[in-house]
C-alpha cells in the first residue's frame, strides 16, 4: 500500500518558481533517505536532489543553488523548491527513497519551463 503522489507542476517561464509536492502514505518517509528524479523527453530519469533521514541536501550541479528539498515528517511529505527555472528544467518530476524502490515510482508531475 506504499504510494507516493507528486503534485505542483506546471507551465512555467523562464525565471520563474515552482514548488512540487509528494505526499507519501503507506510508509513514513523520515525513516529513508528521499530524492526527487526528473526524466526530461528523450533522456534517462536521474536523481537531481536527495535528503537525508537528518535532513541533509545533496543536489546536483545542474540545480545547486537553485533548487532546495525539504521534507515535512508531521505530513509525510517531501518537496522540492525550484528557482530560477530554466527550459533545460522542463521534465517530468517523481519522488522516489534513495536508492529508489521500483514499485514507489508513482505518476509524477509534468513541469514545463517556456522561454
Amino acid at each position: 500500500q506504499v504510494q507516493l503522489v507528486e503534485s505542483g507542476g506546471g507551465l512555467m517561464q523562464t525565471g520563474g518558481s515552482l514548488r512540487l509536492s509528494c505526499a507519501a502514505s503507506g510508509f513514513a518517509l523520515s525513516d529513508y533517505p528521499m530524492a526527487w528524479y526528473r526524466q526530461a523527453p528523450g533522456k534517462q530519469r536521474v536523481m537531481v536532489a536527495a535528503i537525508s533521514p537528518s535532513d541533509e541536501p545533496f543536489y546536483v550541479p545542474s540545480v545547486t543553488g537553485r533548487f532546495a528539498i525539504s521534507r515535512d515528517n508531521a505530513k509525510n511529505t517531501v518537496y522540492l523548491q525550484m528557482n530560477s527555472l530554466k527550459p533545460d528544467d522542463t521534465a517530468v518530476y517523481y519522488c522516489n527513497t534513495n536508492p529508489s524502490r521500483g514499485r514507489y515510482w508513482g505518476q509524477g508531475t509534468q513541469v514545463t519551463v517556456s522561454s
